[in-house]
């Protein structure tokens, strides 16, 4: 049965009548009746039957009737869902964990604002991970810490380097500090260490982490203080303020785009979205 014939018998069923059906299918009444008696030749049953000079529904006609609307229904609805939908446009972002809570949600809004159909595999790694899956084409677009000597990618936002600790810990200016840091290439990792040496600060590191998540719960265990982008700071965590604290270092963020061919999003709309992120 096809939907051309179906609509044809269902302006029949509407009219009553094979001539202002043939005018509403745009067809002569010729062709109407070829559609009819193939209709009926593929369910095998006369659809119609005559009562006294007038042409009627059979009682397979009656049935068809009501599944023929509900084909057509159907038919249309697909036919219009898939002619006005677009292709999804699939893009490949990475994002440090530090900033998954903070700055990824504000660029992934602007990236739906900007691309319509857009389907969004989001990764989590260290920056220095991000950047080699950016440079091998495995990800389109990264958030990422930018070098200090660097002008590399379009800025986002800028944050200073804050010591943590949870609210309950009991710090103390000349205790041995108790740090859960980030892994060796954090630039927090760096300046930490080398600043509480060259202060002859006493420390033990009891974590070097390599997601957010992980040294806040070291924090937030009360096992020790942290040290993080203050952009990165759950609500939950303070602020030590201590001058004997080695300084920690400022960061940019920025948006770091793939050069490969077969980038989905170009560089432009990467600029635009970093022009329009506040935080």
């Amino acid at each position: 049965m096809d939907i051309d014939s179906l609509r044809t018998f269902l302006a029949f069923v509407d009219t009553g009548s094979f001539t202002r059906a043939a005018q509403q299918v745009c067809r002569t009444q010729s062709a109407v009746s070829m559609q009819m008696k193939k209709l009926e030749r593929d369910i095998g049953n006369s659809l119609f039957s005559k009562q006294g000079r007038q042409l009627v529904l059979s009682n397979a006609g009656i049935q068809l009737a009501s599944y023929a609307k509900q084909l057509i229904a159907l038919h249309d609805e697909a036919y219009k869902q898939l002619k006005t939908s677009t292709v999804q446009v699939r893009i490949r972002l990475g994002c440090p964990d530090d900033y998954a809570s903070s700055i990824l949600p504000k660029v992934v809004s602007l990236l739906h604002q900007h691309i319509n159909q857009l389907d969004l595999q989001i990764s989590c790694a260290s920056t220095t991970e991000l950047k080699n899956q950016l440079d091998q084409g495995l990800l389109d677009i990264i958030i990422a810490t930018r070098s200090p000597s660097s002008e590399e990618g379009y800025f986002l936002y800028s944050s200073s380097g804050v010591w943590v600790k949870s609210e309950q810990f009991i710090y103390d200016s000349n205790m041995t500090l108790p740090l859960a840091i980030f892994m060796r290439d954090c630039k927090f990792h760096q300046a930490a260490i080398e600043g509480l040496l060259k202060t002859e600060r006493q420390f033990k590191i009891i974590g070097c982490c390599a997601s957010l998540s992980s040294l806040e719960s070291l924090v937030k265990s009360h096992l020790a203080i942290g040290a993080i982008a203050q952009v990165s700071k759950a609500d939950s965590l303070c602020i030590i303020n201590d001058i004997t604290l080695p300084a920690l270092p400022v960061i940019d963020i920025v948006l770091l785009h793939a050069n490969h061919a077969h980038n989905p999003i170009n560089q432009n709309t990467v600029k635009k979205i970093a022009e329009q992120f506040t935080f």
